[in-house]
C-alpha cells in the first residue's frame, strides 16, 4: 500500500535524518551517555559540555543569553511553565490572551481562572490577527501578562509580537509568546522582539518529539515558579534529568533551520501558488489564511457545500488535518475558525495544507488536482 502524501507538516515533521545521526551518538555506550548532572566523572562531564554547547546555540539562533535558555519537553510544558509560573510568582491576577491560542495556552488559562484569576480573551480579526489596540484597550492596573502566539498553527498568520510586546513594557506587563510555529521559520531577534518569555518546539522544526525550550528574559529579575520540582535543575525552574540526546536534537535541528531557511521559504512560496492554482479552480472556496502576512508553507482553506470530515476521509492519498476536533460524541469546529467568525458550515468543510522540508513539486500537483476531483464529486453526490 502506498503511503498517503504528508502534507501536514504543522502537526509534526519527520527528524531530520542528519539530526537523527547526531542523536544516536548521545544515546549509546560508545558515544555520550551520561547524566549531565554527574559532575564525578568523564561520562557527565562529557554529557553536561554537550548539553551546555546546545544552550549556547539555541541562544545564537534567538539572539539571547544562553542563561536565558530553560530546557523542557516542548512547547506545551513551556507554555505552561511561562503562564503558571508568572501567575505564581506576582501578586497580580488578570492575563490577556486571544480565543484562537493553542489549547496549551488556553487550558493554562482555565486553569488559572480556577484559581482566582481573571482573563481577557480578545478576539482576532478574520485573518487571526489581533491588533496591539485591541491589546491595549484590555490592559488593566492588575494585569501581570500577555500572551499571544507569533504564527497561528491552523491558519499560518502572523501577529504583530514587537508591537505588542513594547506596548507591554511601557504598561508594566509581561508578554508571552508562544513560539512553536515560528522558529527557524522566520528571522527572530528575541531583544528586537521584545518579548519576556518565549516557547519553542523541537518537533515543528525537523528535531525531536518531547523537546523543547523557554525563553526567560533575565534583565529586571524575572523569575518564574517551578512547575516541576524534583533537583532544582535548569536554575531552579524545571527540575528533572536532562536528555542530552533530544536537546543536541534540537539544537543540530535549530542550526539546520537557521542555514535553510531562505531557501526553504523561497521554495515554500513555489509550493504554495503550485497548489493555489489547483485550488482557484475550485467553485466556492474560501482562503482562511492571511493574504500577505502568514508562513506559505500554511494554508488554511473551506470549500462549501462539502463537510470537512468526509472531505478528508475522501482524500484518502493525502495526510492533512480537519478544521474539525472531535470530542466526545459530537464533532466540533475548530475553536480557531469559529473564533475568526466562520460560520459552522464553512469551519467544518475547512482543511490545513501545510508543507515541508521534504515535499515536493510533483506531490503538491497531485494533492491539489485530488482536491478538486474529490470536491467535485462530493457536491455532485
Amino acid at each position: 500500500m502506498t503511503n498517503p502524501i504528508y502534507l501536514d507538516y504543522a502537526a509534526s515533521t519527520p527528524v531530520d535524518p542528519r539530526v537523527a545521526q547526531i542523536m544516536s551518538e548521545h544515546m549509546t555506550m560508545a558515544g555520550v551517555f551520561g547524566n549531565p548532572a554527574s559532575r564525578s566523572h568523564v561520562y557527565g562531564w562529557q554529557a553536561e559540555e554537550a548539553v551546555e554547547e546546545s544552550r549556547v546555540q539555541i541562544a545564537a539562533a534567538l539572539g539571547a543569553d544562553p542563561r536565558e535558555i530553560v530546557w523542557t519537553s516542548g512547547a506545551t510544558e513551556s507554555n505552561n511553565l511561562a503562564i503558571k509560573g508568572a501567575a505564581h510568582q506576582s501578586s497580580r491576577r488578570h492575563i490577556v490572551t486571544s480565543s484562537i491560542e493553542h489549547k496549551a495556552v488556553l487550558d493554562c488559562c482555565g486553569y488559572l481562572e480556577r484559581d482566582g484569576f481573571e482573563v481577557t480573551y480578545l478576539a482576532p480579526d478574520e485573518y487571526g490577527q489581533v491588533s496591539v489596540d485591541k491589546v491595549a484597550a484590555a490592559l488593566r492596573e492588575d494585569t501581570l501578562l500577555v500572551s499571544l502566539m507569533q504564527v497561528n498553527n491552523e491558519l499560518g498568520t502572523l501577529n504583530d509580537i514587537a508591537a505588542i510586546a513594547a506596548l507591554c513594557r511601557s504598561r508594566g506587563v509581561l508578554s508571552h509568546t508562544d513560539g512553536a510555529q515560528s522558529f527557524g521559520k522566520i528571522p527572530i531577534d528575541i531583544k528586537a522582539l521584545g518579548v519576556d518569555l518565549f516557547s519553542i518546539s523541537a518537533h515543528k522544526v525537523y528535531g525531536p518529539k518531547g523537546m523543547g525550550a523557554l525563553y526567560v528574559r533575565r534583565n529586571d529579575g524575572l523569575r518564574l515558579a517551578a512547575q516541576i520540582h524534583g533537583g532544582g535543575h535548569e536554575m531552579g525552574m524545571r527540575s528533572g534529568t536532562l536528555a542530552t540526546h533530544q536537546i543536541v536534537g534540537l539544537a543540530a535541528a535549530s542550526e539546520l533551520m537557521q542555514s535553510e531557511r531562505a531557501h526553504e521559504h523561497a521554495k515554500y512560496v513555489q509550493l504554495r501558488d503550485c497548489f493555489l492554482k489547483h485550488i482557484r479552480q475550485i467553485p466556492e472556496h474560501r482562503i482562511n489564511s492571511h493574504p500577505t502576512e502568514g508562513l506559505p508553507q500554511i494554508l488554511n482553506v473551506g470549500f462549501a457545500g462539502v463537510d470537512g470530515e468526509t472531505l478528508m476521509l475522501a482524500l484518502n492519498g493525502l495526510a492533512v488535518s480537519s478544521g474539525s476536533a472531535c470530542t466526545s460524541a459530537s464533532v466540533e469546529p475548530s475553536h480557531v475558525l469559529r473564533g475568526v467568525g466562520l460560520a459552522d458550515d464553512i469551519a467544518h468543510a475547512s482543511l490545513r495544507f501545510s508543507f515541508g522540508r521534504f515535499t515536493q513539486m510533483s506531490e503538491v500537483e497531485s494533492a491539489g488536482a485530488q482536491v478538486a476531483q474529490v470536491v467535485g464529486r462530493l457536491r455532485d453526490a
